[in-house]
């Protein structure tokens, strides 16, 4: 089967492919010392805001394209807030709980350093590294592997897809890939699944946003609480 490039699928594409493929610059970085005259650690806090950034432009530049997000069916009740709050509070205490090293595929393409070469915390690269995380990435991933390509496998005009009806087989190979992207499988597994089949009960893809958001706001609060860069 053909991927289709008509541009609603272009548009929930795009923002994915640029964030991960500045992803795959920001993992060509040496372990330390210097890049272009900056120490590695600055460098690739900087590539993050390049991926977040870009990222954010071309959800703006798509906005209006995003039927699942836009008009008075999108809009979620107050039970709809409830249950994303509830689901993406699971998924946290999941994506730190689950962290024997069987669960756990190889490192990070390009992990976060928190530290400058002389050891101190670099404040406004954690702030970028958070507001990335929990605002940008919940859009642009759900966007992507359930807005569009879960609903493409169940069917490739998957504008015309009611997301209530998606089949075992979509919601499970776009979980699938979805895992692929993460080192964490196991938590990715059940976190993939839990957005996609939150998103198939409401009908309406800002839960999984919401969930993600919040899994992803929680979680960045308490690496920074903890110290527990590896998750980032």
């Amino acid at each position: 089967m053909a991927l289709p490039l008509s541009p609603e699928a272009r548009v929930r594409i795009l923002p994915f492919a640029a964030f991960m493929l500045v992803l795959a610059l920001r993992g060509q970085l040496p372990e330390e010392g210097l890049v272009a005259g900056l120490p590695v650690a600055t460098v690739s806090g900087l590539l993050y805001g390049l991926q977040a950034g870009l990222a954010a432009l071309l959800l703006a530049w798509g906005w209006r394209h995003y039927s699942e997000l836009r008009g008075p069916a999108a809009r979620m009740a107050a039970g709809d807030w409830g249950l994303a709050v509830a689901v993406g509070l699971a998924v946290f205490g999941l994506w730190i709980g689950l962290n024997e090293p069987w669960m756990r595929l190889g490192e990070p393409s390009a992990g976060f350093r928190a530290h400058d070469a002389e050891g101190r915390l670099q404040w406004e690269l954690i702030a970028l590294r958070w507001a990335g995380a929990a605002l940008v990435v919940p859009l642009m991933e759900e966007l992507f592997w359930r807005g569009y390509l879960m609903r493409w496998i169940e069917r490739a005009d998957f504008l015309h897809v009611e997301v209530r009806t998606v089949g075992a087989r979509a919601v499970l190979l776009s979980t699938g890939v979805f895992t692929l992207a993460h080192t964490e499988w196991l938590a990715a597994v059940l976190a993939g699944l839990a957005y996609a089949l939150l998103y198939r009960q409401t009908g309406k893809l800002w839960t999984a946003v919401v969930a993600h958001a919040v899994t992803n706001g929680v979680l960045g609060l308490w690496v920074i609480q903890q110290g527990a860069w590896q998750y980032w």
